[in-house]
């Protein structure tokens, strides 16, 4: 076994296989997080930011492990259930990197990795945010609801600063976005992003007001539903639902069978929960946060 640190997409598309060849709708991730998680803002491919690490575990050709520090503070991982000796190693690898007084990570209930990340103090937070995966199967889909003055379309590779600004707006309440025209031009270029999976609801005028973004891991036929959202001028007329709908059709003639999304499970933020539910979602898993202190 191996471990090498992180030098650009090709080490992403590592990372991603594992997420592909592990993925369930109980896994940590699909490939299609993955890549939203590192091109969402305008990055260089080859380059990590300040403060950010990412070990990548193989063994021989095939990957078995990565630990993303995302920051000092917090740790994303993914270990093969086969190889629970990569997750002591990984536990060890981020508090190499990591100078952080506090560190927590957050993996499915029952990841492999819970037994190492007690062995090094990691304790369970009740009080964290969780999120759960939601899954539907495509078979059993809604129809569109036809809403007047709107309609739903796929984007083109072209318009990618419209499809940024419209994420961007959708996402203001949280602060600004770090989602630009040049993001979004990187993440059209990762893969497995399509655009014919990359929807907006337009208005009469032909702006793009809400949007979803779906990701098919086509070894699974599954789509990941990641992100959806709205500008607050066009809120509350089920815009949000209705696009995503339609994306999701789309998605059962490309020969997807089953799509996921991970709103949050607590009771900080409902809101995307019951709208997925509404949609035919329903729970299968959930995440928990394990947390230490280093003081």
């Amino acid at each position: 076994m191996t471990r090498r640190d992180f030098a650009g997409p090709d080490d992403l598309r590592a990372m991603q296989d594992l997420a592909s060849r592990l993925w369930s709708p109980t896994s940590r991730f699909h490939p299609g997080q993955l890549a939203w998680s590192r091109y969402y803002r305008p990055v260089d491919p080859a380059a990590l930011d300040d403060g950010e690490a990412i070990a990548i575990w193989s063994d021989g050709d095939e990957t078995v492990g990565f630990g993303w520090a995302e920051a000092p503070d917090w740790l994303e991982l993914q270990v093969d259930p086969g190889r629970p000796d990569v997750a002591a190693e990984l536990v060890d690898w981020f508090e190499e990197v990591s100078d952080a007084e506090s560190q927590s990570t957050l993996v499915m209930e029952g990841d492999v990795a819970e037994k190492a990340l007690a062995a090094a103090g990691f304790v369970p937070d009740p009080a964290a945010p969780w999120f759960t995966h939601h899954t539907v199967d495509l078979a059993d889909l809604l129809p569109v609801p036809d809403l007047e003055r709107y309609r739903f379309r796929h984007v083109e590779r072209h318009e990618a600063r419209e499809r940024a600004a419209v994420h961007a707006a959708s996402w203001s309440d949280f602060g600004p976005s770090k989602v630009d025209e040049r993001a979004y031009r990187q993440l059209m270029d990762a893969w497995p992003y399509r655009p014919d999976l990359d929807w907006v609801a337009v208005d009469a005028e032909g702006r793009m007001v809400a949007s979803v973004l779906v990701w098919l891991d086509e070894s699974h036929g599954a789509g990941l539903v990641e992100p959806v959202g709205c500008v607050p001028e066009h809120r509350g007329r089920g815009l949000a639902g209705a696009v995503t709908l339609a994306a999701l059709h789309h998605l059962a003639t490309l020969g997807g069978t089953v799509a996921q999304v991970s709103p949050r499970g607590d009771d900080g933020y409902p809101g995307p929960q019951r709208l997925y539910r509404s949609l035919g979602f329903r729970p299968r898993a959930r995440t928990i946060t394990w947390t230490r202190s280093l003081t």
